[in-house]
């Protein structure tokens, strides 16, 4: 375990660079499916100390599609302020891949970041995903095909490997380093753990011992700024990639940079605080969403629910939350507890 001192950054707390594009800081927001969309992302930025966001996954397929390609691009919910910015595709073919990988260029993806770490069986079945990993040749096919299709840096997240213990990850990023791509985040499990068990930090350490020339982010158990202080020292990556320890928590960032710079903790928001924040971010989710008001709130249930508003022991608010039907019911339970610290 490191010690920082008050008064010395952390010796890795420095910009990457994903080609001529500066990552400051060097911590980034894990794509997520059903998390990551505008909403979520305009919350992280605010709150600061996060240097790259993404998107969630879309499928190359869908573009190829003429019945999906209207529903595709409406997923494209990125903008140009939002620089610097992922652009994350899924598939396994090297054509289709790269003809999306233009599509979602020419509406303004900055980056193009290549999915090959999910594991759900709908994305592996069809040898997409975390399942391309199974074969380095073929993982390198798709990776060439996108690098050459597009002028914006392409980068790729993966996992340890798809079959549990035969990890893929380290002759993967240098075959991927060879045709062009310009980072690479590693988390540290194989595709058959999902979220279970620990990361094996050490295949990033390998990782980053393997490449020369492209940055490695590291992915995997990290939960406060002490992980990532001890990510970035035991494993020498550099950046660090956060997910769901993010949701609900969307400052997280920001208290990992003041940390890796200072040596010293942030308070945690108060309960009014993080009220206001979900408030905020059910309003935004409704407000930029492609979906209807009431299958928002479906999804915002679980998302607001991990703001932890109750009290320890208490599930008061939560079981109110699950069942919202309507932003104004989530309003009548959010603000309440924004004004009640007002009058404290």
């Amino acid at each position: 375990m490191i010690t920082l001192t008050q008064s010395r950054a952390h010796p890795r707390l420095r910009p990457f660079y994903v080609a001529d594009i500066p990552i400051d800081p060097p911590l980034t927001l894990a794509p997520m499916a059903g998390h990551t969309h505008y909403a979520f992302r305009s919350l992280v930025r605010e709150q600061g100390g996060c240097g790259l966001v993404c998107t969630e996954l879309i499928s190359s397929e869908a573009f190829q599609n003429r019945g999906r390609y209207k529903q595709a691009v409406q997923r494209f919910d990125f903008y140009p302020h939002e620089f610097p910015i992922a652009v994350q595709l899924f598939g396994s073919d090297p054509y289709v891949m790269a003809e999306a990988a233009k599509i979602v260029v020419d509406h303004g993806a900055a980056i193009v970041d290549i999915n090959m770490g999910c594991w759900v069986p709908k994305v592996a079945k069809k040898g997409a995903g975390a399942a391309l990993l199974r074969d380095v040749c073929t993982a390198a096919a798709v990776v060439e095909a996108v690098v050459k299709a597009v002028p914006v840096p392409v980068t790729v997240k993966v996992r340890s490997g798809f079959e549990d213990g035969v990890v893929t990850a380290v002759p993967f990023a240098k075959a991927a380093e060879q045709c062009g791509v310009k980072a690479i985040a590693v988390h540290a499990r194989f595709a058959g753990q999902g979220h279970s068990g620990s990361a094996d930090w050490d295949v990033i350490r390998r990782v980053k011992e393997t490449v020369t020339t492209m940055p490695v982010i590291g992915n995997g158990d990290v939960r406060t700024p002490e992980d990532a202080a001890r990510m970035l020292q035991e494993t020498g990556c550099d950046g660090v990639m956060i997910g769901r320890a993010a949701l609900g928590q969307p400052w997280i960032f920001r208290h990992v940079a003041h940390y890796l710079e200072t040596g010293e903790r942030l308070p945690e928001p108060t309960r009014a605080e993080r009220a206001a924040i979900a408030l905020e971010h059910a309003r935004r989710f409704v407000a930029s969403s492609i979906f209807r008001e009431e299958a928002c709130v479906l999804e915002l249930r679980g998302q607001i629910s991990k703001y932890q508003l109750d009290d320890v022991g208490s599930a008061v608010v939560r079981n109110r939350v699950v069942r919202a039907e309507t932003l104004a019911d989530l309003e009548a339970i959010l603000q309440p507890l924004i004004d009640n610290d007002a009058d404290a």
